[in-house]
């Protein structure tokens, strides 16, 4: 089974601050996925990242995400995603520093979009580096759409067309909270399909700028996906806790909020 794990725009840079990379949280990141590359082995993982103030802040300038018809609109979804691949190259240049094989896979040269919906997506360049033990890196990106010229996908819309090709059963989301917070400010340790429209009011968007949704766009996009995968299993939690990964990986606590076809 594939493991997919996010790092979010928030947690890898700073959203108020155009292109400002945290390069110290990453590189634990790297450090806890080498760990845990050597202690489980057989696990495939699949890691991603969103873009943060890279991305979105030129996407605010750019309206990529509607769509593009003109030159300059063109040349604005080109500058979006070139930006996007900036930050991605950082975060794979500590990937490489921690040892691991890691290999991009810019999700604008895998699929089509139709309307802002993924209408095609070729896994098996991302299946192949599974099977040769590589670490696949995605990341929210630019699309050309067959319908409005061209839009932007966010990572949990590739994470989710991802889930039946690469027969993932958990998906990691790790931002910089400690999870889906009540309106007390109390993590929600647990959502369902069943308890999702009751908690729907209390979710906002995003801290900074971010074009595709912030935290309301990321736990409707995981409850409808274990709605259609009830095996998937997904998790939002902080990963700026010292050792977030080897705490639900290896030690298999509970942090943050599971998000489960069933209660």
């Amino acid at each position: 089974m594939t493991l997919l794990i996010k790092l979010g725009g928030s947690l890898v840079t700073d959203k108020l601050v155009a292109k400002s990379f945290r390069r110290d949280v990453v590189r634990q990141i790297a450090a806890q996925l080498a760990t845990l590359v050597t202690n489980a082995a057989g696990q495939r993982v699949v890691l991603g990242h969103g873009s943060g103030s890279f991305g979105h802040v030129a996407a605010r300038k750019y309206p990529t995400v509607q769509g593009i018809a003109s030159a300059k609109e063109r040349l604005g979804m080109a500058r979006v995603g070139a930006v996007a691949a900036e930050l991605s190259s950082l975060i794979l240049d500590e990937l490489l520093a921690a040892e691991l094989p890691a290999l991009r896979f810019p999700p604008s040269a895998l699929l089509l979009t139709r309307d802002r919906r993924i209408d095609s997506l070729e896994t098996r360049p991302l299946q192949l580096a599974l099977r040769q033990g590589s670490l696949p890196l995605v990341h929210g990106d630019i699309a050309l759409d067959s319908k409005i010229g061209g839009t932007i996908v966010s990572t949990e819309t590739v994470f989710a067309a991802l889930v039946q090709p690469l027969g993932v059963s958990e998906i990691i989301l790790l931002g910089e909270v400690d999870g889906v917070l009540d309106d007390r400010g109390m993590v929600i340790p647990r959502i369902t399909p069943a308890t999702f429209p009751a908690l729907k009011p209390l979710l906002g968007g995003a801290s900074g700028i971010d074009v595709t949704g912030g935290m309301l766009h990321k736990v409707q996009a995981m409850v409808e996906l274990v709605a259609q995968q009830p095996k998937l299993t997904v998790t939002i939690a902080d990963g700026r806790r010292e050792g977030v990964l080897l705490d639900l990986l290896l030690r298999r606590r509970a942090i943050g909020t599971r998000i489960t076809a069933l209660s």
